[in-house]
């Protein structure tokens, strides 16, 4: 037998709808982080994130069935990633994970990830 996913640990699905949720929320406001979605709402970017990290975590396949690999750097390249926009999008995910159900080593665990991806994702100096 295996370990249950993170994504079975924390709920499945909900949990992470939930999460972008929040998170985006918070996005939706942020003057430094807005002008990267050039959709006129979030709710295709809201999906894409939805089921990229439902995927992550060990849940369904749709984010890479409907979209392939990930290439995070390549789909962000477009966007100017500094030390600013990368602390910008931790301080609204640590907000939607202080808020969300998980636990704290579930919480602690998807911490390492957001910030570890952060920094990966930065492409702009400064």
């Amino acid at each position: 037998m295996t370990d249950p996913s993170l994504f079975e640990r924390v709920g499945g699905q909900p949990f992470f709808d939930r999460l972008v949720d929040d998170f985006y929320d918070g996005v939706a406001v942020d003057p430094r982080l807005r002008p990267m979605y050039p959709e006129a709402d979030l709710a295709a970017a809201r999906r894409r994130f939805r089921m990229f990290l439902a995927q992550y975590w060990g849940g369904p396949t749709t984010y890479s069935e409907e979209r392939g690999h990930p290439r995070l750097r390549q789909r962000h390249a477009p966007f100017p990633v500094d030390v600013g926009a990368r602390d910008a999008w931790l301080a609204h995910m640590r907000e939607a994970l202080d808020r969300s159900a998980a636990g704290e080593a579930e919480q602690a665990e998807l911490w390492t990830y957001f910030t570890g991806a952060a920094d990966f994702l930065r492409n702009t100096p400064g």
